[in-house]
This record gives structure tokens, sequence and C-alpha cells, in this order.
């Protein structure tokens, strides 16, 4: 019995190429989510400096929070990209993503334990 070979062509040269205003598009995408990994960073580098004078645990549990937020979006911004790439190439409809209510959730996590520390740190 002999098994069928796998495609070896990358998924970047599978399909049709897309229309490059789409792909620019989906990249302009890609690096807005970026950018808020990006901020959930320098959010985290700031609360690290700037409040020394709060509880170690509770500045380090805030820190690391934002910091785990930031790589979890970065790995999400990339995997929805090739996603979106993907279907573009082969001419399917875009697939759904759960990002804005991840994005959504950690905002709202971040906001009450900034809320907590302000009133009661």
């Amino acid at each position: 019995m002999t098994t069928p070979r796998q495609d070896k062509t990358p998924w970047w040269s599978q399909g049709k190429t897309p229309d490059y205003r789409f792909s620019l598009a989906n990249e302009r995408t890609f690096l807005a989510w970026i950018r808020t990994a990006l901020a959930f960073l320098a959010g985290a580098v700031g609360i690290d400096q700037f409040t020394v004078h709060l509880d170690p645990l509770v500045r380090q549990g805030l820190v690391l929070l934002l910091v785990v937020c930031a790589a979890l979006l970065g790995g999400l911004a990339y995997r929805r990209w090739v996603n979106n790439e993907k279907a573009m190439r082969q001419e399917n409809d875009m697939p759904y993503t759960p990002m804005l209510l991840i994005v959504t959730l950690f905002i709202t996590l971040i906001a009450i334990a900034l809320a907590a520390m302000i009133l009661f740190g």
C-alpha cells in the first residue's frame, strides 16, 4: 500500500497570487496588531519602571500580564496574516478570527487591574 505524496510546495507559492492591494492591506492589518502588542510591552516597561512604590508582587503580576498579552498578540497576528494570505491565494472566504474578543478581554482585565491598583495601591 502506498501513501499519497504530500505537496511540498510552500503555502506562499500555492494557489493564485492575490491582487497586491489585498496583500498590502493584510500586511497593514498585521502591522496594526504588532503595534498593539508593542503598546502592551511599552505599558509593561512603564509600570515596571515608574511604579516602584507598589507592592512588588502586584507590580510584577501586572507587568507579566502585559508581557504575556503582547507575546500572544504577536503570535496571533502572524497566524491571522498567514490564514488570510492562504484564503486569498485559494480564493476562499476570509477565516473568522477571535482576536477582537481576545484583545477586548485583555484590555478589560488590565483596566480592572489598573483601577484596583489605583484605588487600593
